[in-house]
């Protein structure tokens, strides 16, 4: 049997949903069962880069990039980001387009990433496109400054764009849902498939009690999350945190597996991923 680590690397983003789900693991306000983790908290981008080399034990990660690490991890049932209804956003400084979808076509659009959902789910209402590669929270200057023409939006900047001066073009989510009727599967968290079965089960469920800590104690929980909160007051990141700690969060349920095979599986189709297996979850 593979040897339990002293202390868990746990990897998730800076941002006030992670760090509300992560609250009661990070305070200690559960029983964390004698284990120890260690938060690496990084960019979504460089937690699905790390992933592909398997150096976190358990990490959030954009459910795109798990189509690239399925062989180290698998995704545990809890802790999905899913969009129902809403998601990443095309934004631009100018005047919303009419056509947005042959505009787009023909614009350089700033990304946070090529391995996260967002990207990916670009490529799917768009096909192949022109883009510019630009930190999540640099994209709204880049567009700006006229580096891109429209920026694919994540994080905050879903609530925060208006108030920056963007005009909203396309909202992923709200596309997905019309096409589909799913969720966006944007992000999971995984589970290195190296440690040992039993292990794996109470971590399962040392993340479950945390994820229902915090929507038990909302209020707490938010607090919390607030130096996470760029440019949210209160008010706004509760809102944020609302939209993707949900009940997807506590199990993504059959709608929420359906969502990613459907998205994963649309993507193999149109070759943006290479033919694989059926994500796996930690039981």
């Amino acid at each position: 049997m593979d040897a339990v680590p002293d202390v868990f690397t746990l990897g998730h983003s800076p941002d006030p949903d992670d760090a509300f789900m992560f609250y009661a693991m990070a305070e200690q306000k559960i029983d964390l069962r004698g284990y120890r983790f260690e938060h690496r908290l990084e960019d979504i981008q460089t937690l699905n880069e790390r992933a592909t080399r398997g150096e976190l034990h358990i990490s959030a990660i954009s459910i795109h990039a798990y189509a690239y690490v399925a062989d180290r991890y698998a995704l545990l049932p809890c802790g999905a980001s899913m969009g129902d209804g809403y998601g990443p956003l095309l934004v631009t400084s100018d005047q919303t387009p009419a056509a947005a979808r042959e505009w787009l076509s023909r614009a350089t659009i700033a990304v946070p990433g090529k391995m996260t959902s967002a990207f990916l789910a670009l490529q799917l209402y768009l096909g192949d496109f022109n883009y510019v590669i630009v930190p999540f929270d640099q994209i709204f200057e880049a567009v700006r400054t006229g580096r891109a023409d429209a920026g694919l939006i994540i994080h905050e900047g879903q609530l925060t764009y208006a108030k920056s001066g963007f005009k909203k073009v396309v909202d992923l989510g709200e596309w997905w849902k019309r096409e589909t009727g799913l969720p966006l599967p944007l992000g999971g968290n995984v589970l290195r498939k190296d440690i040992p079965p039993d292990v794996q089960k109470d971590l399962l469920a040392i993340l479950r009690e945390s994820i229902d800590y915090g929507l038990e104690h909302r209020d707490e929980a938010v607090r919390h999350s607030m130096p996470y909160a760029r440019d949210m007051d209160e008010q706004l990141a509760a809102k944020f945190i609302g939209m993707y700690v949900n009940d997807y969060t506590r199990d993504y349920g059959e709608t929420g597996r359906e969502a990613i095979r459907r998205f994963l599986g649309a993507a193999r189709e149109r070759g943006y991923l290479a033919p694989d297996n059926e994500p796996q979850f930690v039981s």
